[in-house]
């Protein structure tokens, strides 16, 4: 490790409340005093229940210059040193608070934008030189030290705040566009957009996102994390934004700016695990402080990385305070919880004998579920019409339940299983298709069980797996279609559909976060036309509330036809509420690469149904078969069998090739 500075020497707390270093005798006043710490303050960090632990502890500039707080319970001492004392750990001793484990201190003179770390003699005699846990920024990589930071935005999202908290998620629209920061767009020299230049309304993301339809973007980890490579998942500053594109306060100015364009802001949090970098978290005050001590359950084997003490109520503190803290100071509308199943089983990523079975002999974390209880049940009260969800992949029951009847109480879960088995069928060659059908009809037999997002994520195309388009079988324009279709059927299909960047104008290579999207594929028409086909998917998305009123209910979904494997054919109603006036949407997919003509297809309702959209359109880059903007469904004669589904009605349409086209139903009466 590099420490900056000379090494200090000891420092032993005098019972007058001063403190010697070299000799010398530095007056020290009450720190609890200087650093704005009252006694409610360090009582709820002892209890484990300070929910904005960020204002009790770390860097805040006061008058004539900046108190410092950290917990290190088990440090001999503890320094704060920076540019303000030539990285001098003798200079600037913290004094240790009764009761919580916290050691206090103020500076004077150190002001906004001064680097500094603590320099601590840890309890088993090693001398470290720590980033805040705390602190609102953090230098640029490959730096390591903390920056005192106060902000000084203003805020113009009120009139968004204030309809968000009278929201349900799970009974609005949501479209999720899932990114990465550095590698969306760059500059010609590979630098990356700072906040400011992604908040632009016109060049940068609101606009771009707008355009398009989306009703919510999803960052990849904007956490500070030292190796790009990781994506954000391997987080070193929990409370710092990235300071690769700009200071916290250009992060807010995003956050903003989209809020005044109409998008919602959902972050990736990582609660599950950290990184191991020395000057980090990693045995903070010479003891396993935030992680947990015993290796089988502190140490993650798939990932290289340590994993919080779920059992210990600070760290859980830290962790729920820190989802707190993006939800209200940064205003993000929701968190996707990265990792949650390697969270809830002890036995994940490890052989027999490698974990230790809970005190009732199961596999079960019965520490993190407690935690991500407390978790949702905190945010939720805090902060009315957020979201939380959950990236779980197993079939752990109540993952979208009520805590209070033993859920783990997020709002939704990413619907992994629909996610392998849709992709599992559209890599097929059509020809194929017909004996692996009950693929995609397997994920209505569960759709409704909990709150699901449909997650077509970055996770799915990198590490070899291609891009989406190159998952699709056939030659470009059938893999085109492809592609067309399968957006169409995921958009229809119950669950909140989320799509990762690129995927929207059919990005050809596979995602790598060293570089940006291929941007200059739409000068070709056939990509121009997969991103105009999304900008209106996510527009009727919007204008049919059949296809999210109903999201999370049985009664808002019903097979027109599971079973027509020959054909490659799958339709469905989504129905509107009974009784609000809105129209029932049909959707008809044919994953075949033939068209069907007069295809006869079962309807709720005689009239004329619109054709609201039709992937196979030439504007899309499709071969242009359609229905000519709407068909005349009949009532069936009494005579005759029913329907396909044993719908009332029916309609002879013609199916184009690989193509999904949604019909709306005629008014009523």
């Amino acid at each position: 490790m590099r420490l900056r500075g000379p090494q200090p020497t000891l420092l032993a707390a005098d019972p007058a409340g001063s403190s010697r270093a070299g000799g010398h005798t530095v007056n020290a006043p009450d720190p609890r005093a200087t650093a704005g710490l009252g006694d409610l303050d360090l009582h709820l960090i002892g209890e484990g229940r300070h929910e904005q632990l960020w204002r009790a502890l770390g860097a805040h500039v006061r008058d004539g210059g900046t108190s410092f707080s950290v917990w290190a319970p088990n440090a001999r001492s503890v320094s704060v040193i920076g540019d303000f004392n030539a990285w001098d750990g003798n200079a600037h001793a913290l004094e240790q608070v009764d009761g919580a484990g916290v050691w206090s201190g103020f500076v004077p003179g150190v002001e906004s934008g001064t680097t500094y770390k603590f320099q601590i003699h840890g309890a088993d005699g090693i001398w470290r030189q720590k980033a805040d846990p705390m602190a609102f920024h953090a230098e640029l990589p490959p730096e390591t030290a903390s920056r005192v930071f106060t902000s000084t935005h203003v805020w113009q999202d009120d009139e968004w705040l204030a309809q968000r908290a009278r929201r349900q998620p799970v009974n609005e629209p949501m479209a999720t566009y899932e990114m990465h920061l550095a590698s969306w767009k760059r500059h010609p020299d590979g630098t990356f957009w700072t906040y400011d230049e992604l908040a632009d309304p016109v060049t940068g993301l609101p606009g771009y996102l707008a355009d398009l339809g989306f009703t919510h973007v999803e960052l990849m980890p904007v956490m500070q994390h030292p190796f790009g490579g990781s994506w954000g998942y391997h987080v070193t500053s929990y409370f710092a934004p990235d300071s690769r594109f700009g200071d916290p306060d250009g992060f807010r100015r995003l956050v903003d700016a989209l809020h005044q364009a109409g998008i919602g802001v959902i972050l990736d949090w990582v609660p599950g695990h950290f990184a191991t970098d020395e000057w980090a978290l990693v045995r903070f005050d010479g003891t396993p402080l935030y992680e947990h001590p015993d290796p089988r359950k502190g140490w993650h084997p798939e990932w290289g990385s340590h994993i919080f003490d779920f059992g210990r109520n600070e760290v859980r503190n830290f962790l729920f305070a820190n989802a707190v803290y993006w939800l209200e100071e940064f205003h993000a509308d929701g968190l996707r919880v990265d990792g949650v199943a390697s969270m809830l089983y002890l036995d994940y990523a490890r052989n027999d004998g490698e974990w230790v079975p809970n005190k009732y002999g199961g596999h079960e974390n019965l520490e993190a579920v407690q935690f991500l209880q407390e978790l949702n049940a905190t945010v939720y009260k805090r902060v009315p019409g957020i979201t939380t969800i959950a990236e779980e992949s197993t079939s752990w029951p109540g993952v979208t339940g009520a805590t209070s009847g033993g859920g783990l109480g997020f709002g939704f879960k990413w619907n992994m299983g629909w996610m392998h088995d849709s992709l599992g069928y559209l890599k097929r060659e059509p020809v194929h298709r017909a004996y692996h059908h009950g693929e995609l009809t397997f994920a209505l037999v569960y759709a409704f069980t909990e709150n699901y997002v449909l997650p077509l994520s970055h996770d799915e195309v990198v590490h070899g797996k291609g891009s989406l388009l190159r998952k699709m079988p056939g030659d470009r324009w059938q893999q085109l279609a492809n592609l067309r279709a399968y957006l169409a059927y995921m958009w229809a299909h119950p669950g909140k559909p989320l799509l990762f960047m690129g995927s929207e104008f059919a990005q050809d290579s596979e995602w790598a976060e060293s570089r940006e999207l291929d941007w200059w594929l739409l000068a070709d028409p056939a990509h121009v036309g997969m991103q105009s086909m999304v900008r209106d998917l996510n527009a009727r998305y919007r204008e049919v509330p059949a296809l999210w009123l109903q999201d999370n209910d049985p009664a808002g979904f019903a097979w027109i036809d599971a079973n027509d494997a020959g054909h490659n054919v799958f339709s469905f109603i989504r129905k509107a509420p009974e009784g609000s006036g809105e129209p029932d949407l049909v959707c008809v997919t044919n994953f075949a690469n033939s068209t069907h003509g007069f295809y006869r297809l079962g309807l709720p309702r005689a009239g004329r149904w619109a054709e609201v959209l039709n992937t196979d359109a030439e504007s899309y880059g499709g071969s242009g078969v359609g229905n000519l903007g709407e068909l005349v469904a009949q009532e069936a004669p009494a005579l005759e069998a029913r329907a396909p589904g044993g719908s009332p009605a029916y309609a002879i349409l013609t199916l184009p090739p690989l193509a999904t086209i949604w019909l709306r139903a005629p008014a009523a009466g």
